[in-house]
């Protein structure tokens, strides 16, 4: 027989387990386990140098200032480095998630200067600061090297901060310690340059034991905004399943709430006890007279969305809040082609895993009711990448133009620019695409802008957009847009500038129908599949969808 390692490893073996047990306290069962242990351990050290490194940028004096971003180190294999000093981007985040491009567990947090181990050798640097700055790289080589200072130069090809402030509408962290989540809310927000981020409280039997946010006081929250440099807001996911994650009433994001409105989530679905005797306008009508914003989660998923966005009690449509459960056609265009003005909002409900995020132009100082006023106003844009601007006759997200037969003409301009090529922009009139523009490079980013002057005989609304994701269940729509750096699929889309036409608002007969019959169809399958205590229960439910009927019965008849 041939005699190789392996063979001298399973001796030993037999000779450990044999003198363990002939003589238990024998030295030679120790000495034999000592001479085992550096055969199963044994690694090879790598050289290593000391990197001091930090990100920099251009200020309003033309110096340099120290700013938070994102940090990938490669080998000359384009695979990326560990860094054990730095917080992991996608902390939190399952990764199979991760894209060809590495996807966001290959990005560190680089909250400040900092100090990293980094093997001697050639290495490609990788970095980034939020969505306007471009993509800086730079080759190192330090293989004969103990230590090195390195400042990467981030070039900023955007500056929207001074008239836009940007925010997460709809996160909770789970399974973290306190520590862990003080340490992700301290420095992801803050390295991926928001200015805002709401923190939502929400309940679901047994496993809400593990949802860390939901143990955050206010106190809490305003210690971390004075530490991190981002304001942080607080708000509940007041919802609604039917049976485990299947449709209900749905979900509602209740933000600036002055306490919690109970129960936070309603029925046995959920909380695997109880009726389903509780409707969310309820909480919605607290919140309203608490002066809290609505905000429908989900791409306006669950049965009470539409009732309630008919008698006006939603400010503001989150989409892509948790994945692209649907499009934009699905979610938004129905109901601002039945007349009801909705903003678009978005967040990333459980951690950060993407950039999604609203911007919201601002005149006042910023606060948690200043930022939600104009998000209510419509003077948004959503996006998880390209940074999008619309103007039609000097008027822009969130207004109303007033045309007529003797002023019918609009001039359009739309601009998008973005690290990375998103490939086209969309001009959106009604729901429907009446312009394209593809992009080109510029340095190191990439833009589009579009020039159109557009006759108007019709009231109705004007959006910008960049191509909508795909829809992984929906097998018409399996194009998908390219990816950024965390590995997901580009969106962005403006909030309305709605058209006016002789005093009119767009109101599209025969979406109102299809509204109506929804209602009818959703009341009918409440009172034969849901559970009730009693039938004043279920006349309570019941109530908002007849309400909504009634509402819109009467715009529907109305000349």
């Amino acid at each position: 027989m041939i005699w190789n390692p392996k063979h001298t490893l399973q001796l030993f073996s037999v000779l450990l387990v044999t003198c363990c047990f002939v003589f238990p306290s024998n030295r030679v069962a120790a000495d034999l386990a000592l001479l085992l242990a550096p055969v199963k351990n044994q690694t090879t050290s790598v050289p290593q140098c000391t990197l001091t490194l930090r990100l920099v940028e251009q200020n309003e004096n033309g110096g340099k200032q120290n700013v938070p971003g994102m940090l990938r180190i490669l080998d000359t294999n384009g695979k990326p480095l560990t860094l054990p000093e730095l917080l992991n981007r996608g902390t939190g985040i399952s990764k199979k998630s991760t894209s060809k491009r590495g996807g966001i567990h290959s990005w560190y947090v680089v909250p400040e200067e900092v100090q990293l181990k980094l093997p001697k050798a050639k290495l490609i640097l990788q970095a980034f600061s939020g969505l306007e700055t471009e993509l800086t790289q730079k080759s190192i080589n330090l293989t004969d090297k103990t230590s090195k200072n390195v400042t990467l130069n981030l070039n900023r090809f955007s500056n929207l901060s001074p008239e836009y402030k940007t925010a997460n509408t709809h996160l909770h962290l789970m399974r973290l310690t306190k520590q862990e989540c003080n340490e992700y809310l301290a420095q992801i927000p803050f390295a991926d340059r928001l200015d805002l981020v709401f923190i939502s409280y929400l309940e679901r039997a047994v496993a809400d034991k593990t949802y860390i946010t939901n143990r955050y006081s206010m106190a809490d929250l305003n210690a971390l905004s004075k530490a991190s440099g981002v304001l942080f807001g607080w708000g509940e996911e007041h919802r609604h399943n039917s049976s485990g994650y299947d449709e209900g009433y749905g979900h509602v994001m209740l933000l600036d709430i002055k306490k919690l409105i109970q129960p936070v989530s309603i029925g046995p679905g959920i909380m695997k006890q109880g009726t389903d005797g509780i409707p969310l306008s309820r909480g919605i009508k607290t919140a309203l007279q608490d002066q809290a914003t609505v905000i429908w989660c989900h791409n306006a998923w669950g049965m009470e969305s539409t009732p309630n966005i008919v008698q006006g009690k939603v400010h503001a449509l989150n989409i892509f809040d948790g994945g692209t459960r649907s499009s934009y056609e699905d979610s938004f265009y129905k109901y601002l082609n039945a007349g009801y003005k909705t903003p678009f909002s978005t967040g990333t409900d459980w951690f950060q895993y993407d950039f999604s995020r609203v911007y919201a132009a601002i005149k006042s100082p910023l606060s948690t009711s200043t930022w939600l006023e104009s998000l209510k106003a419509g003077r948004t844009f959503i996006t998880n990448g390209p940074l999008l601007d619309l103007r039609i006759n000097n008027k822009t997200m969130g207004d109303q133009l007033k045309l007529s037969t003797k002023k019918n003409q609009i001039t359009i301009r739309a601009t998008g620019t973005g690290r990375i090529d998103f490939e086209k922009l969309e001009l959106i009139h009604n729901g429907k695409v009446i312009a394209t523009q593809k992009t080109s490079p510029l340095k190191n980013h990439f833009e589009a802008q579009i020039d159109l002057k557009l006759e108007i005989d019709q009231p109705g609304w004007i959006a910008l957009r960049t191509p909508s994701p795909s829809v992984p269940k929906d097998p018409n729509r399996q194009q998908m847009t390219p990816l950024n750096e965390y590995g997901r699929e580009l969106f962005s889309h403006t909030s309305p500038i709605y058209l006016e036409w002789e005093g009119r608002s767009i109101f599209d007969q025969n979406q109102a129908q299809v509204f109506l019959e929804e209602m009818k169809q959703n009341r009918e399958k409440i009172t034969k599949q849901f559970r009730f205590a009693d039938d004043l229960e279920r006349a309570h439910v019941l109530d908002v969808y007849s309400d909504g009927i009634e509402k819109l019965t009467g715009q529907i008849e109305s000349p």
